[in-house]
């Protein structure tokens, strides 16, 4: 069978360049699944993309899809035949539906019964007559934003300008919104012109004539190279922000690095401030001394040659000049703010129409974290009641209003400015962290508290006005500032379950009048949706499903002691001796689901010696056990419940617990129950699974 390319090429007006990796993955991704379900072989497919176009090169496209037979059930046997024998109507209904004659029938047995089949060879189409319903893939891509334009109903990121479809030198006929498939392609919007693409394997070579790099990876390790080279040329350090790059990546089509200066005056104003204007305005990347200090210069990539460098270098100065003049005009009026002033204003902002104002949130920050600093024996209160007070001051001042991504950070400037101590303007800075997955946790543990306060706080509010996170929808983060509670509870190794953090929020939200629902209800949600977010720690630990399952039971507890036990069930999944130690005290927390809600045992019940040999090590256990978890020594727990081995299997062997004395049976079960209390305060040791 013979085989040719296939070249896919949507020209469109300029896309967000956030939107533009992401499209170029969905073509590719949808263009494999469309090719598999039709059954049409293929070699290899290469995605591509610029601000103005999303494309995919299919190499070696089978010209034809491959026959296939499928096999079709029918009704049972028993359906299909009539006493005599012969085919009854369902039979011949379902064979003239095959378009088959029921001499082409056969019976085969399915789940011990026989039914119907019929085979159909179904021959396969050419590939170019299907082709033309890859209009429905360009169609279905989804993005963040659409737009409509003209009359046409379709909604889209951009207006297409364009659309390139070839197999092989052969147009593919489709249209979408007046646009008709052809072989005509744009070229850079400044220095190409319209080009004409002869096979679909040209396509890469025939654009970068007309000044277009179309393949992204090729097209980011040039600037890279480039920035390299600057850097080289200047002995200057240039830092890569990797989500910048990709950025500028995707604003261009054919990038050249270029650097300018910046007023040396303007480095009076914080470094964080300097580089988030170039960063987020202008898309450029800041240059450092080797010793890491910030230098007056920057890098910015045009869209296009080495030609008039020297203009474009000159206008972007002059727009970088009003960006950080204004930044510069924002650090010295705010500085002008007291702290004072600022938390009044506090007052005048809502937070939420539900929840109140942001100094009503201060507040509630403040009464939870003098809570947990209690809870948690931090001797130094004040400083964190202060932090707790002051968190929230920066984010009247002019300079967070510009740069929101600057807070907690520029409160950590001024207030240094104004005289706090360093603590208290570092947990101002630090109580917005962790900030997302795999982001630091606050390096003192004054940071900590305020921010496991305000976290705790909006996570608990939602949930008691209802804002609860579903599906995929969580508007309010609530999911990554639980995980971000989880993780600082981890870093810092705090002595404190999650019920108790909760029950401190919930029971400061239900002061404040602020829960629309029962605090058992929002308590309930509550743990459900940590419990969830411990699960989700433990799997990116690498611990098993079923591990997971056995360290997590109803009650949360401590995250530190759980995250260790997974640890240890891992380190001892494999060791031969750790199936038999589960089936052991399985079979005890097995059997004691068929005791009663008494706990009453009586020893003098007992008969024989292997149940007073079992209580006596039900008791010295049990005390191991509590006494090494409280200090987080989990390895001495599990042992303690290994060394109990012995004893239930001499216990089994000789005892029957289900008694025909009903007494007897009653207090042997009360005694599983006891027993098996204390191994599942370890672990469910029945949800391990073993091959």
């Amino acid at each position: 069978m013979s085989k040719k390319d296939f070249l896919l090429e949507i020209g469109l007006e300029e896309m967000p360049a956030r939107f533009v990796t992401d499209a170029m993955n969905q073509l590719k991704d949808k263009m494999e699944n469309w090719l598999k379900d039709r059954n049409v072989a293929y070699e290899e497919i290469e995605a591509y993309s610029t601000p103005r176009r999303l494309a995919i090169l299919i190499t070696k496209v089978a010209e034809k899809q491959e026959d296939m037979v499928e096999e079709a059930r029918g009704p049972a046997k028993k359906i299909a035949l009539d006493q005599d024998g012969n085919w009854t109507k369902a039979a011949l209904g379902f064979a003239r539906g095959q378009g088959l004659s029921t001499d082409e029938l056969f019976f085969n047995e399915v789940n011990g019964q026989e039914y119907v089949f019929a085979k159909k060879h179904i021959i396969g189409q050419e590939t170019k007559t299907i082709l033309p319903q890859v209009e429905d893939i360009i169609k279905n891509l989804h993005f963040p934003k659409n737009m409509r334009w003209n009359q046409y109903d379709l909604r889209y990121v951009r207006p297409i300008q364009w659309l390139v479809a070839l197999y092989g030198g052969e147009v593919i006929p489709f249209e979408i919104t007046n646009v008709q498939t052809d072989r005509k392609s744009s070229g850079h919007r400044f220095l190409g012109n319209e080009t004409t693409i002869n096979e679909p394997n040209n396509y890469v070579r025939t654009l970068l004539a007309e000044h277009v790099i179309v393949n992204p990876s090729e097209r980011k390790e040039a600037i890279r190279n480039q920035i390299k080279q600057i850097e080289e040329q200047n002995d200057w350090v240039i830092p890569i922000d990797e989500d910048l790059l990709e950025e500028v990546n995707n604003l261009v089509e054919y990038p050249t690095a270029l650097h300018g200066s910046f007023d040396e005056s303007f480095l009076e104003v914080p470094e964080e401030v300097l580089i988030t204007s170039m960063r987020e305005h202008q898309r450029y990347f800041p240059v450092h001394t080797k010793e890491g200090t910030l230098l007056p210069h920057f890098i910015t990539v045009r869209n296009g040659n080495h030609e008039f460098l020297e203009n474009v270098v000159k206008g972007n100065e002059k727009v970088l000049r009003a960006r950080l003049s204004d930044a510069q005009f924002f650090y010295r009026e705010d500085q002008k703010l007291k702290i004072e002033d600022a938390l009044a204003r506090l007052k005048s902002i809502v937070y939420h129409e539900e929840l109140g104002t942001l100094a009503e949130k201060v507040s509630r920050i403040q009464t939870i974290s003098s809570q947990l600093a209690t809870k948690l024996a931090v001797t130094d209160s004040s400083t964190i009641t202060r932090a707790a007070e002051l968190c929230k001051f920066d984010l009247v001042t002019q300079m967070v209003y510009e740069f929101p991504e600057l807070q907690g950070r520029m409160g950590e400037e001024y207030a240094l400015k104004a005289g706090e101590a360093h603590e208290v303007a570092l947990a101002i800075k630090e109580h917005y962290m962790p900030r997302f997955a795999n982001d630091q946790s606050p390096t003192a543990m004054t940071g900590t508290v305020v921010s496991m306060a305000d976290k705790l706080d909006t996570i608990i509010t939602c949930f008691g006005i209802g804002l609860i996170p579903t599906g995929s929808q969580d508007p309010y983060a609530l999911r990554r500032q639980a995980a971000g509670v989880i993780q600082m509870i981890l870093d810092k190794n705090l002595s404190v379950s999650i019920e108790e953090v909760i029950q401190i929020a919930i029971n400061v939200a239900e002061e404040k009048q602020l829960l629309k629902r029962s605090s058992e209800e929002v308590s309930k949600d509550l743990l459900e949706f940590f419990r969830l977010r411990v699960k989700n720690t433990l799997q990116e630990r690498g611990s098993r499903y079923d591990i997971v399952d056995a360290v997590l039971s109803e009650t949360i507890g401590q995250v530190d002691t759980i995250v260790k036990k997974a640890q240890l069930l891992m380190e001892q999944i494999e060791a031969p001796p750790f199936k038999e130690t589960v089936e052991t005290l399985s079979r005890v927390t097995n059997i004691a689901t068929k005791a009663g809600h008494s706990t009453e045992l009586s020893e003098s019940l007992f008969e024989q010696e292997e149940e007073k040999a079992l209580y006596k090590v039900y008791l010295e256990t049990d005390q191991k056990v509590k006494r090494a978890l409280e200090t987080g020594n989990v390895a001495e727990a599990y042992q303690a419940l290994v060394d109990t081995k012995e004893t239930i299997n001499l216990y089994f062997d000789n005892i029957m617990v289900m008694s025909e004395d009903e007494k007897v049976k009653e207090n042997r079960l009360i005694q599983m129950k006891l027993l098996a209390n204390t191994i599942q305060n370890f672990a469910n040791f029945n949800a391990i699974v073993f091959s």
